[in-house]
């Protein structure tokens, strides 16, 4: 298997606003924020948006689940357990987008946002985590694999940026 990253591509943040709407029309009050390597100039990634949206709790997200599904998400169920997550797929069955929906105990302290924001300030660890991912694309032999081969950078990043909000380290996949 092969994992395609492309270079920043500045109407990520456009198609992130398109999918931030037709949530929103779901659901209004729904906070969203663009998430993943998407979200950050000029880092490389493989061309899907994800989305934080923060709800109050996993019934707020079940409430909204035939809509989503009637607007072609579908629910991930091999997502992290502490959140809910749904896929939405282009019109060649390929990944487009990933909505991370967050219970509002969890939103402050979500690892992905945590993450993103910290590589948005700082240059050095932005490239750092690129040069990881292009390692891991070349290695890869599925998605998981290429996944695996980025967590101990990830991992090593966040605990920085936790400390630097004077969070504990948690592990990256739970949070």
């Amino acid at each position: 298997m092969m994992i395609r990253l492309r270079e920043y591509d500045p109407d990520w943040p456009r198609a992130f606003e398109e999918a931030a709407s037709e949530l929103r029309r779901i659901e209004p009050g729904w906070l969203i924020e663009h998430l993943g390597s998407t979200s950050v100039p000029g880092l490389v990634a493989k061309p899907i948006i994800d989305l934080a949206i923060r709800v109050a709790d996993r019934a707020d997200v079940d409430s909204h689940a035939d809509r989503l599904e009637s607007e072609g998400w579908m629910l991930n169920h091999d997502g992290p357990p502490s959140q809910v997550s749904y896929l939405k797929h282009g019109p060649d069955g390929e990944l487009t987008h990933i909505a991370h929906f967050y219970p509002s105990t969890m939103w402050e302290g979500a690892n992905q946002r945590i993450f993103r924001d910290w590589l948005r300030q700082h240059p050095e660890d932005c490239e750092r985590y690129a040069e990881a991912k292009r390692r891991a694309a070349r290695a890869a032999e599925s998605g998981l694999d290429y996944t695996m081969r980025k967590t101990a950078v990830i991992q090593e990043i966040t605990d920085r940026a936790r400390a630097a909000r004077g969070l504990p380290s948690v592990d990256v996949w739970e949070s």
